[in-house]
């Protein structure tokens, strides 16, 4: 069989073949310290499980809506309102099966070939493959580490060309934790509006913020970007939800009818069970979310510090998120049995292979010579993964 054409524009996921590997490993009867993983290692609060199991036994077993059922719209809405101060019906949010899927309907329902998306740099890895699925193409705005991987107004509207369409904003981000405070989101904001891009806010890890207050959101901060902006968020960092696979979207009703209508041809609806879930994690309790913030501060603050006192290390500390990412740039252009580390991705295949440790190299993230450390995991397993690193790099 021939493959379509547009099997060449992309490349499997960075972080899902760490994760391949690793299994690979652990099936040959070898452990391995797992620093790739992006979800929390925290259970599913109960009483979201609880939510489920009661819609199941209730007959949550058929299609629902395809954008969602209406107590999840519900809770959507309630959501927006509580934490971001937004406003909007049930008519302009829809949920999809994850936060990568709503993306990916949403760069489909808007581009076309020849639209150009600026992607500030480091980036998730999946944002240039699922534009260029959708036809456009991506526009990478390098930014400095000793700045703190933020993007800057005068860049933003120095790399602003005819074919730009839209600006993809992910605050608090991966790989690098990077987060606006309010300031910088209204210097941003301000570029936006005279502009006139499309502002998609990917949210995902927006209760994960670190050494002070949440920022107010960019459009509670500008409430003239709406007409321009899609909110794009998931309950899988916040609540620990990950395997259940509910994302969710919200912006201007004629965006939403058009990504139900191509997603009602793609997936249909989420899960029936698990938007109930969602709905609870939502609209429910939101006390284990400080919680999980607390422990996840402490492991940050550890790894940080641990990592930088290894000889040709450079670390900045996250402001949010649960990744470091840190800079081995020291490393490279040494040789091992293996064959010649030209990179961070050399390099993760060297700590895969020598010392048992999966991180995820930084190429696909746009910093070849950084790589990508999860420390959602416990400290002890932090400590042990950072001396097995340590000592594997004293032997290039």
């Amino acid at each position: 069989m021939t493959l379509s054409p547009r099997m060449k524009k992309i490349k499997p996921s960075a972080t899902m073949a760490v994760t391949e590997a690793s299994a690979a490993l652990r099936a040959q009867g070898i452990k391995v310290i797992d620093f790739g993983a992006g979800e929390p290692d925290f259970d599913t609060p109960a009483h979201i499980k609880k939510a489920a199991e009661v819609a199941l036994e209730a007959g949550a077993t058929k299609y629902t809506p395809v954008g969602g059922t209406a107590v999840l719209k519900q809770a959507i809405v309630t959501k927006l309102k509580r934490d971001n101060g937004l406003e909007y019906s049930a008519a302009e949010v829809i949920a999809s099966c994850g936060g990568k899927h709503s993306l990916f309907v949403a760069f489909h329902a808007l581009f076309s070939e020849g639209d150009e998306v600026l992607i500030p740099a480091p980036f998730w890895v999946s944002y240039p493959d699922m534009l260029a699925l959708a036809g456009a193409s991506s526009k990478i705005l390098t930014t400095r580490e000793q700045d703190g991987f933020k993007l800057t107004p005068a860049q933003l509207r120095a790399a602003i060309g005819p074919k730009t369409r839209a600006i993809v904003i992910n605050s608090p981000s991966n790989p690098a934790g990077v987060a606006y405070d309010e300031t910088e989101l209204q210097a941003i904001a301000k570029v936006l509006v005279e502009s006139n891009l499309i502002a998609i806010t990917d949210d995902v890890y927006e209760m994960m913020v670190y050494d002070g207050t949440r920022p107010r959101h960019l459009l509670q901060l500008e409430p003239s970007l709406r007409p321009q902006t899609l909110v794009i968020n998931s309950v899988s960092k916040t609540y620990a939800m990950t395997g259940w696979r509910v994302g969710y979207t919200a912006g201007p009703r004629e965006v939403i009818a058009a990504m139900s209508t191509l997603q009602g041809q793609m997936t249909s609806n989420p899960s029936a069970p698990a938007q109930a879930a969602a709905a609870e994690a939502l609209g429910g309790p939101q006390d284990g979310v400080a919680p999980m913030m607390r422990e996840f501060g402490k492991r940050r603050d550890f790894i940080v510090e641990r990592l930088n006192k290894i000889s040709g290390a450079r670390c900045l500390k996250p402001q949010g998120a649960f990744y470091v990412f840190p800079n081995f740039g020291a490393y490279l252009g040494k040789s091992w049995s293996g064959g010649k580390i030209t990179n961070g991705d050399d390099l993760a295949l060297y700590l895969l292979k020598q010392a048992n440790v999966a991180v995820v190299g930084g190429t696909d993230f746009g910093y070849p010579e950084h790589v990508r450390i999860s420390y959602a995991t416990s400290i002890e397993t932090l400590a042990a993964g950072a001396d097995k690193i340590e000592a594997a790099l004293a032997k290039l």
